[in-house]
């Protein structure tokens, strides 16, 4: 294997969030809600601990469905046809993409819950 260079390995990285763009829907809504967060925080204002949280959540949220894009591309690629065993992997890392969005999700409601508490 021939040794990469940084940029190299960044080029290559946002050859995987562009292809995980392209073909999936949900991860391009999350990317929208993610883009709009920062406007959102901006009316807000809450604290800024709240924003770095809702910050964190929302590149969790990518980065899980990243993941769970890379595993099922991987098992689509070695075994086509449907396997229980493939097929509980894959619910498995869709679930993992659940759980963070709802954590994501119950952050921006306590943070709001928070911001108009002070209000």
């Amino acid at each position: 294997m021939t040794k990469r260079t940084f940029l190299q390995s960044v080029g290559d990285a946002l050859a995987g969030v562009s292809a995980t763009w392209r073909t999936q829907r949900n991860f391009r809504i999350q990317a929208g809600l993610a883009a709009a967060l920062p406007v959102g925080l901006a009316w807000l204002r809450p604290p800024l601990v709240l924003c770095v949280l809702c910050l964190v959540m929302a590149m969790l949220v990518l980065a899980a469905e990243l993941f769970n894009t890379a595993l099922e591309r991987l098992a689509d690629h070695l075994h086509p046809e449907h396997h229980p065993a493939i097929g509980a992997a894959k619910d498995c890392a869709a679930g993992a993409v659940l759980l963070v969005c709802a954590g994501a999700g119950l952050v921006g409601i306590l943070t709001l819950v928070a911001v108009l508490a002070d209000r």
